[in-house]
């Protein structure tokens, strides 16, 4: 039987339904073989009897039976072949390890599949993979990596491969799903394909976010440590500054007190001088008074009349009645010292600005970012929306923080800061100097934020541009961003802000708009000409357009 077996053909062995060797193998009414489980699944999947090979069809069902002759043939040659593979290649595999898919045909203890075929929906190892890669008709079966639960490839409904991709509704289908056959549906190697390409370029974008990720962080420590560089300057100039200050007050109190004391002892000497001369003027004018008093207890008459003539002469005495030891400096020298105080103090803070708009200037240096976090830290603002501007279409929160539009116009008064016929309204606090910034939640399709100067025209129609006093930027229809410059400028951004901040520079002439989730810089009115007072500026879309909320500024270190 061995030998019968050698001189036939491999192919002979083979049920052409399964493409393996032949499991209780039987014969049609046109002499066909194939496996009875094949043939019997083929007729009940098709309802109709019909010959795989010959498409003979008949009437009724034929009654199967096991071609002995064959079985035996056939499991003859099945044991030839395990057994000449198994003496050459079994020694070199290993079993199957848990996380491993096994070999559905290993008897006992199974090997790990080297390859699943999809047709056959088995995985093989090595020995029984063989007859794929050496059978002509089974080396057109689709081989992969091994995988499990093979069954799971399978249409659930239609037993059937699962070989094509609904792009419409994003499934795996087969053949015979007809629900879509008017859907967009392509093979699924065509789908596999498309989407590896996706995958690969997904993975370079986002190869390519984590390498810019990683550079900012590195960006970031670089300008943490120019920052603690640049802080430690300023604190050093800032200390030798006031340093300065502090030894120049110190310096002028010190010759202050001296000049004070030496006009105080000057005054002291010159008292000593005056007290001197009354002193002396007292006893000469006391030895008059005694000689006086002698005389007129007299009364010899001729003494009388010869010595008074010499006593009655008024003694040589100074007219003290305008003079006095006040100095009369205090005031003047004191004066004097502050003067030169306020001179040098000037001197020092000029040189102290000086180095602030060095600071001023390397702001403009920094990353976006940073540069942001620190506007957010040093120029945060409380904005609150005055009411008295408000359209009266607007409706404004209690706390001042939130405008939409409502429905119905309110009896407001016509006053003439009121807009009365674009729905806008202005911020309460208005700034002429330094640098400002607030944040603005946006969230709806439709509204402009910025800044406007107080002289703006109210009523009527109006023409946002910074020629009319408006420094503003707009969204309309949800995805068409403007700065509203002269001339307007289409802003293409790469995702939607739901937070706009908006910051000013008086003195520099700088008005900048940036997305606060984002960290990054949207748009800039530079070289404007501020001469006035600048509000916050507001409008928000119509009718049900989400409301603009003007949030607290957080920031961090």
């Amino acid at each position: 039987m061995a030998s019968a077996c050698s001189l036939l053909s491999e192919e002979q062995f083979l049920c052409s339904i399964c493409l393996d060797v032949f499991t209780e193998p039987v014969s049609t009414p046109c002499g066909h073989n194939f496996c009875k489980a094949c043939i019997t699944k083929c007729w009940d999947n098709n309802g109709k009897c019909e010959c795989p090979m010959c498409k003979k069809t008949f009437v009724n069902r034929p009654d199967l039976f096991v071609n002995t002759f064959i079985s035996e043939m056939a499991a003859q040659f099945r044991k030839s072949v395990d057994v000449k593979a198994a003496s050459s290649s079994i020694q070199q595999q290993k079993p199957v390890k848990p996380v491993e898919v096994p070999c559905d045909f290993c008897p006992g203890t199974k090997l790990k599949a080297l390859k699943s075929c999809l047709v056959c929906l088995t995985s093989y190892c090595e020995t029984h993979l063989e007859p794929h890669q050496r059978v002509a008709a089974l080396k057109r079966h689709k081989l992969i990596d091994p995988v499990e639960n093979l069954e799971d490839r399978m249409c659930k409904k239609h037993d059937k491969m699962l070989e094509l991709f609904c792009r419409t509704d994003q499934l795996c289908v087969c053949v015979m799903c007809t629900e879509h056959k008017t859907h967009d549906t392509v093979p699924l190697e065509e789908e596999y394909k498309e989407m590896k390409a996706q995958l690969e370029k997904k993975k370079s974008e986002v190869q390519k976010m984590i390498q810019e990720r990683q550079e900012k962080v590195e960006e970031m420590k670089a300008s943490v440590q120019l920052n603690k560089k640049d802080t430690d300057e300023e604190l050093a100039k800032t200390a030798e500054v006031f340093t300065a200050l502090v030894a120049s007050i110190q310096r002028q109190q010190a010759e202050l007190m001296e000049v004070i004391e030496e006009r105080q002892r000057a005054a002291e000497k010159q008292a000593e001088g005056f007290i001197k001369e009354l002193e002396e003027e007292i006893t000469e004018l006391q030895r008059t008074s005694s000689e006086l008093e002698r005389l007129s207890l007299t009364e010899d008459q001729l003494q009388l009349l010869q010595s008074f003539p010499s006593v009655s002469s008024s003694p040589r005495t100074k007219n003290w009645s305008g003079i006095s030891v006040r100095t009369h400096l205090c005031v003047e020298t004191v004066r004097r010292a502050v003067l030169q105080l306020e001179e040098t103090t000037t001197k020092e803070m000029k040189t102290l600005l000086q180095h602030i708009e060095k600071t001023k200037e390397d702001l403009q240096k920094l990353p976006e970012d940073v540069r942001l976090k620190r506007i957010q830290q040093l120029y945060a603002v409380d904005v609150t929306l005055d009411p008295n501007t408000a359209h009266p279409y607007l409706v404004l929160s209690e706390d001042g923080k939130h405008v939409r539009c409502g429905n119905t116009r309110q009896d407001l008064p016509d006053n003439p800061e009121r807009f009365d016929h674009c729905i806008n309204v202005l911020g309460k606090e208005g700034f002429s100097s330094g640098r400002f910034y607030f944040e603005v939640q946006v969230k709806g399709d439709d509204w402009d934020v910025g800044v406007a100067r107080k002289s703006i025209n109210r009523k009527g129609n109006i023409s946002y541009s910074p020629m009319n006093g408006y420094w503003v930027m707009w969204l309309r229809d949800g995805n068409n961003y403007k700065a509203l410059d002269d001339p307007r400028v289409p802003l293409s951004l790469s995702q939607k802000p739901e937070k706009v901040g908006v910051f000013v520079d008086y003195e520099e002439g700088l008005v900048s708009f940036y997305d606060v989730e984002a960290e990054t810089l949207i748009y800039s009115f530079s070289g404007c000409s501020f001469t006035e007072q600048i509000y916050p500026f507001f409008c928000p879309g119509l009718n049900k357009a989400a409301p603009l909320i003007i949030t607290p500024v957080k920031h961090t270190q």
